[in-house]
């Protein structure tokens, strides 16, 4: 059975799987700790159970922005799994509109179709689990932003 968050995705079987992964550290994670810290505790919490659990990711991984294929500046992700999933923490009250759209917008910017939005401060993590699916964007991004699996490991 599908973890919340991936039972509707149809897309590659390896982001599902990359999802269900996180989505199982995030809940470990969150058993231990609980809600309410920062949510730089739950980053590094969640760097270290992917490490144990080797799930290949890039932490606070950068990427150009571009503008009519004109470079405009440059943005970090809290986390690339895999290559092709991306992670965006949160330990907010609420998650609102604009916490999508900055998921959507890093889709669209690494080419990318599926992201997840996980936030800690809730009662039960499943509660803040979020999959976000980019309808611009192709399975496969341009081989300059995707990052070789030696460098996720």
């Amino acid at each position: 059975m599908a973890r919340r968050g991936t039972e509707q995705l149809n897309g590659d079987p390896r982001v599902i799987l990359l999802a269900e992964q996180v989505i199982g550290a995030a809940i470990e994670i969150h058993r231990h700790l609980g809600p309410g810290h920062g949510e730089s505790v739950y980053e590094e919490a969640l760097a270290h159970e992917m490490a144990l659990r080797a799930i290949p990711n890039l932490r606070q991984h950068p990427f150009e922005l571009r503008y009519k294929d004109h470079p405009v500046g440059t943005s970090r992700l809290d986390f690339l799994v895999g290559g092709l999933l991306v992670v965006e923490l949160k330990s907010v009250d609420d998650l609102l509109p604009v916490h999508n759209a900055q998921v959507i917008g890093y889709l669209r910017a690494l080419n990318l179709e599926v992201g997840l939005l996980l936030n800690f401060k809730v009662s039960r993590l499943t509660n803040g689990v979020r999959r976000i699916i980019s309808s611009q964007s192709s399975s496969v991004p341009p081989p300059s932003l995707r990052p070789s699996v030696a460098a996720l490991e």
